[in-house]
């Protein structure tokens, strides 16, 4: 049996024994069959298959599909394509002879001559090399950003059997919370067989964690069941998995948390005190963290400790409270289905431990943790849609360079006509010709690929430091950036090379040699025409962009929010005891430069507050709208500068007596005026009390929100931030007293304070990274746009040389050849504009969308992006223009 044979044999035999067994992508297979030669075709894909599922046992069928694809790739070699054409029909072909040099000589000249051509036109090779390495390497950042994004948490096994818990109060409309109440975990796990495993964890941040008396730290802990380390794979480098997270008063450390707080040290067995309230001793080491996992917390302490640490948290049987940072987690068995879980399972938990009316109220579902990252309504970090916004942004930048590319070389292809003409009178062939211009293309790819990566590199600090990540392009840590960068080569070499090549090959020698070669021969004038004007539209739609975003940003930061955010210092109270609070507000008081001092839960606008229900008056139901509560004391609003429309302030107190509401809560309740409600009697979370003013409407959230039916009682247990009023001309003396007074009350804390248009800032955080992104973008596509309306006003320069001549001879002044150039590019611009516009104006007005407060898209946008265009395109085509029109009409004639 031949060696082909028993390839075939082999790869039949295991297929047939394992019908179930993972398979090598059908495209690779396919293009292998088409292109290598028939005597070498079995044996590869034998030795192709047998390598596929051994990388298949070692690494998993997903990224065995990946590097088989990517063998395929670097298979792709013309040695391989050769077929022996005098035994392709014969029974017993013989062996080609691949060591013949005329191949390699013929590539060897190919490369010889790009060096040389490319050595001659230094700067129109600079040019392109420039173009191409600006696209590329934001289209290498892209895909980076990209691919980071869409990596989180898949490292887990078994990642699409684990899912979170969340809870939906379903009232006038859904509204999302990460967390549940705490019984259902334990519900879920005792009651339920469709389970493996399920885990508890509540997230707390910015902790004060002592070392020594000398050695405090803040930290993200986390208190979680034993269950969540068979969840997720975080695994141990210290300790025993089977008794880590079960034993009460220990802990678990990072490597990186755990060199911090003890340097070299055996961490094994050292005591840490909590905020205070914790002793715990180390009992384990984790292997540190990955960047791309939405679990940030390094210091995890045993669930059960959370009641002893935060009680309030975890009482037993109170399934009315909710609280985003009490979070659970589950993996499925095989084959369970979430969707029946959350039908079924869920709904019928919702059933038995509430009501008929808070069953409808309360219903708890299933997210996959692949989505975890990408839900916005669950706290998730972005959008997918923002990823493919950017994976759109890198085909137009892809598309600029390579459209860039084909106008600098028909342009110059001109200049090479004669030469064109000499070789095929030489008896060069139109396929030598072509390929020797797409060598000359592979050689500036590749250098721009280079330099591309190093640009890349270069700028990857700036992306870490603007995104708060962790990008790495390291290719030997990559697959998918190995896999990639080649074909990010093969795709810009073709689509750059191949329209060029062709023009260039199928000159006419005898036309070439007299230098008669026309714009039609040149592959026409209005295919470039087309070209620009898709740069010109690219660039529009990207500046158009970035106008609506900042001004969006700016709206934001300079629009009446309903309450003074301007001097605002927020200081955290670690405890609010009444003796404490008052302390505070006397020393705070007598500090230079402190106008009023308030204690409260949230700021006026913030994330973090909480909503419940509202029953008013003498009704007898419930409203069915939520309303967001907000525990402070009678200093808050003329601290913060709320207006009462109606009735008065809050009067001192320590438990909940009174309200004030706003002008929402009013609307929401249907009565007819803001004095209506004054004087009357409201239920709010079970609470009695009567409210005593009407607030007017303030921004309680960003403005991609509307704003809440609201309510702010006095209830000093709840009062966790402190906030002064301070003038800013004296700031450095003030904080300083401030964090005096602060220090001597809670000598155990870390002092630290934040201002509040900072806080207000954060809610556009991701705005403004994507704001900064297109800028960069734009800026890039300009730069790329305006070297090739350069290329194709040089084309127009050289084609109309002898016209420039003949003109200036009949009289014609500077400005009447300027024109003559300008008009051209002024109706592409307007062209290109009408086409942007419309495209521009629907993808911000969704985007616009996602705010309830917003700009109006009109003419103090799309002017200024056209204007903007316009003096770009004027500055560039008026310098070579410039250049044209002063030439001496003497030498553009004299051939003639």
């Amino acid at each position: 049996m031949g060696w082909d044979s028993k390839n075939r044999f082999r790869r039949q035999y295991v297929m047939s024994q394992k019908p179930n067994t993972p398979q090598p992508p059908r495209w690779a297979e396919r293009l292998l069959e088409r292109i290598i030669a028939p005597h070498l075709r079995e044996e590869l894909l034998g030795d192709l298959y047998e390598l596929f599922q051994k990388r298949v046992r070692r690494f998993g069928s997903s990224q065995a599909r990946w590097l088989y694809g990517l063998d395929v790739l670097l298979l792709l070699h013309p040695r391989l394509w050769r077929r022996n054409s005098a035994n392709q029909h014969s029974r017993h072909p013989q062996t080609t002879d691949y060591s013949n040099p005329a191949l390699m000589n013929m590539l060897s000249n190919h490369f010889k001559i790009a060096l040389r051509k490319l050595n001659r036109n230094r700067s129109h090779a600079l040019i392109n090399v420039l173009s191409l390495s600006l696209g590329m390497a934001c289209v290498i950042l892209i895909f980076t950003l990209i691919t980071y994004h869409l990596s989180f948490d898949t490292f887990h096994a078994h990642q699409d059997r684990i899912y979170r818990i969340y809870t939906e109060f379903h009232d006038d409309k859904i509204r999302y919370n990460t967390g549940v109440p705490n019984p259902l975990g334990t519900t879920f796990r005792n009651e339920h067989p469709a389970v493996e495993h399920v885990g508890r964890i509540a997230f707390l941040k910015k902790r004060v964690v002592e070392v020594s008396p000398a050695k405090k730290f803040e930290e993200d802990i986390a208190f979680a069941d034993p269950e969540f380390l068979d969840i997720f794979n975080f695994p141990l480098v210290q300790g025993n998995p089977k008794t880590v997270l079960h034993e009460r008063n220990t802990a678990l450390l990072t490597e990186r948390v755990a060199r911090k707080y003890f340097g070299d040290e055996d961490p094994i067995g050292k005591l840490v005190h909590v905020d205070d309230s914790l002793v715990v001793r180390i009992t384990g080491i984790l292997h540190d963290l990955p960047p791309n996992t939405d679990f940030r917390s390094e210091m995890f302490i045993p669930f059960d400790n959370l009641k002893d640490h935060t009680p309030w948290m975890v009482e037993k049987d109170w399934w009315f409270s909710v609280n985003s940072e009490m979070q659970c987690f589950t993996r499925l068995k095989p084959g369970a289905s979430a969707a029946t879980i959350d039908a079924t399972v869920l709904s019928a938990i919702s059933d038995k431990y509430y009501n008929q009316d808070m069953a409808k109220y309360f219903r708890f579902k299933l997210q996959p943790l692949a989505d975890v990252h990408f839900n916005p309504n669950l706290k998730g970090y972005t959008e997918k849609k923002n990823l493919w916004a950017f994976g759109l942004i890198g085909f137009f930048l892809i598309v600029t360079t390579c459209v860039n590319f084909i106008n600098l070389s028909t342009a110059q292809a001109l200049g090479r006509s004669k030469e064109i003409g000499v070789r095929k009178v030489l008896g060069s062939r139109r396929g030598a010709l072509f390929w020797q211009f797409m060598t000359e293309t592979a050689v500036m790819a590749g250098l721009a690929t280079v330099f591309a990566f190093l640009l890349a590199y270069l700028a990857l600090p700036a992306v870490n430091r603007l995104f708060e990540i962790e990008l790495s392009l390291n290719p030997l840590k990559n697959v998918y950036l190995v896999t990639f960068l080649p074909i990010l080569l093969l795709i810009v070499i073709f689509f750059s090379g191949t329209y060029p090549g062709l023009i260039l090959a199928r000159f006419q020698p005898l036309l070439a040699l007299k230098g008669k070669i026309s714009p039609r021969q040149m592959g026409g004038f209005s295919l470039r025409k087309s070209l620009v004007v898709t740069q010109f539209a690219i660039s529009q739609l990207l500046i158009i962009g970035t106008l609506v975003i900042a001004n969006q940003l700016r709206y934001s930061r300079q629009a009446d929010l309903g309450f003074q955010k301007d001097a605002m210092v927020i200081l955290p109270v670690p405890n609010n005891q009444k003796s404490n609070i008052n302390t505070l507000r006397s020393q705070f008081s007598e500090v230079a430069g402190v106008e009023n001092v308030t204690f409260f839960d949230t700021a006026p606008a913030s994330e973090d507050a909480g909503s419940t229900g509202i029953r008013f008056d003498t009704r007898t139901e419930s409203e069915t709208f939520p309303i967001t509560i907000k525990a402070a004391d009678d200093q808050y609003a003329p601290t913060f500068g709320l207006q009462i429309l109606a009735g008065r302030n809050l009067h001192p107190s320590d438990t909940i007596r009174e309200y004030l509401v706003n002008e929402s809560a009013v609307k929401a309740l249907g009565l007819p005026s803001n004095q209506a409600v004054v004087g009357k009697d409201a239920s709010i979370n079970g609470r009695k009390g009567t409210i005593v003013g009407v607030m007017k409407d303030f921004h309680n959230r960003s403005f991609h929100a509307a704003i809440d039916p609201l309510c702010i009682t006095t209830r000093s247990e709840n009062y966790s931030h402190c906030g002064v009023k301070v003038s800013l001309a004296n700031l450095g003396p003030t904080l300083a007293g401030l964090e005096k007074n602060w220090s001597a009350m809670y000598p155990s804390s870390i002092f630290t304070y934040r201002f509040l248009d900072e806080d207000i800032a954060r809610f556009y955080k991701l705005d403004n990274m994507i704001l900064w992104l297109i800028q960069a973008f734009s800026l890039i596509a300009i730069v790329i746009g305006c070297l090739g309306l350069y290329g194709l006003v040089s084309y127009m320069a050289a084609q109309k040389t002898k016209e420039i001549g003949v003109r200036k001879v009949l009289g014609a002044s500077v400005f009447g050849i300027l024109w003559l150039f300008g008009k051209e590019f002024f109706q592409l611009l307007l062209i290109a504009f009408g086409l942007a516009a419309p495209l521009a104006w629907w993808v911000m007005s969704r985007w616009l969308n996602d705010f309830v407060y917003r700009i109006e898209l009109g003419a103090g946008i799309f002017v200024p992006a056209i204007a903007i265009t316009s003096i770009i395109a004027v500055l560039t085509v008026g310098y070579r223009s410039l250049r044209a029109a002063l030439a001496n009409p003497v030498k553009s004639l004299r051939s003639e």
